[in-house]
């Protein structure tokens, strides 16, 4: 509302700066017209009578010649000033202050925008964002109806993959990496991102499937970082954390200084380094034995491992590797809404001490629970 009062008073001045010359009353410049010529002429007459240096009949002579013709040139200069020149200059300002704002209007409404309200910049960066979210859906189904006309495009799959793994969408970007190695070929980086995907879809667990990835890529190529760390967390997952931390030693001792995944490998290294009671781990293999159990005998198994592990939690509030594995093993059974209750559980358990909330934090993290 300030803002349009300060255009309107804006336009009010710049409207009267330049409309005023023409509401003012003609004042016609005499500088240099005959009429002050034979005012300068009677004037000096006077003075030479006075001086003496003229006689008065021909003072008097001259004084009333000068008259007649000074009036006669101010009767000209008034005839040539139209009386009704200051009612249409007038006229004209007062047609232009009204006439200007009107004509404004009228345009504006119809083709502007005055009912529009503000767009505060948090929302134009979060629509930003939605723009290049959409433009990665378009890219999305330009590339798969490109594919379902040529499956054995490797290139496209290659493309594509990556793409649907960062939009979230890890059983598409899953069969994309498989596409891309059958048409592409095999390698370690490959075989990776394969397995990276797959952990995404299963929520941040490396699972069996998964796992088989990352060693087939570290066949392939023994120093692949991705392989090793994900190989690591694995191990880490299964309870395993020397094994883990002597994995990420030997991945940072042939990292190079500026690699932009070696702060990743340092959190995770370090989160297996300290001390704290070991809490029985809940492997792929326990569960999926499970799976060849009557439901009763498979449930009273599953719930009696759990409930030992959040019995041993009451009791130790502070150890952060067994609220990790409790939640890895809600999520290996599919219960997401009780792993996330149980990281509640966690960081208020642990909300004390700060070193001990972080590292909890980082690892929820990496089991894809960082909300």
């Amino acid at each position: 509302m300030t803002l349009w009062f300060v255009f309107a008073l804006m336009t009010v001045a710049a409207i009267f700066a330049v409309l005023w010359p023409l509401g003012r009353g003609g004042r016609p410049d005499n500088q240099g017209s005959e009429v002050t010529v034979y005012k300068d002429q009677l004037a000096e007459i006077e003075r030479d009578l006075a001086a003496g240096l003229i006689a008065r009949p021909e003072a008097e002579a001259a004084r009333v010649e000068i008259s007649r013709r000074l009036l006669a040139a101010a009767g000209s200069e008034a005839a040539l000033v139209p009386a009704s020149s200051l009612k249409w200059r007038r006229a004209a300002a007062v047609l232009a202050l009204l006439g200007l704002p009107l004509v404004a209007v009228g345009i504006y409404v119809p083709l502007g925008s005055p009912a529009l309200r503000d767009f505060p910049l948090a929302q134009r960066e979060r629509g930003a964002g939605s723009n290049m979210a959409q433009s990665l859906e378009n890219l999305v189904e330009q590339v798969q109806q490109h594919l379902e006309k040529n499956p054995t495009d490797g290139r496209g799959w290659n493309v594509l993959a990556p793409v649907l793994e960062r939009l979230g969408r890890f059983d598409e970007a899953v069969r994309a990496y498989r596409n891309s190695i059958t048409y592409n070929g095999e390698s370690a980086e490959r075989r990776s991102d394969l397995g990276e995907a797959i952990a995404a879809a299963a929520s941040g667990v490396v699972t069996a499937e998964a796992k088989s990835e990352f060693e087939r890529a570290h066949a392939l190529n023994a120093d692949d970082p991705k392989a090793n760390y994900f190989l690591g967390l694995a191990a880490e997952q299964d309870g395993r954390k020397d094994d883990a931390a002597d994995i990420w030693r030997a991945l940072l001792a042939k990292a190079p200084a500026n690699a932009p995944w070696r702060p990743l490998v340092q959190t995770s290294l370090a989160r297996v380094g300290g001390g704290g009671v070991t809490m029985p781990a809940l492997s792929d293999e326990t569960i999926a034995a499970s799976k060849d159990m009557n439901d009763g005998d498979r449930n009273a198994m599953i719930r009696g491992m759990v409930e030992r592990l959040a019995t041993r939690l009451k009791q130790n509030g502070d150890d952060v590797e067994g609220w990790l594995r409790l939640v890895r093993a809600y999520l290996v059974m599919g219960d997401r809404d009780k792993a996330m209750g149980a990281s509640a559980d966690a960081r208020q358990a642990v909300a004390k001490d700060s070193d001990r909330l972080r590292q909890l934090n980082e690892g929820l993290k990496t089991l894809g629970l960082d909300g």
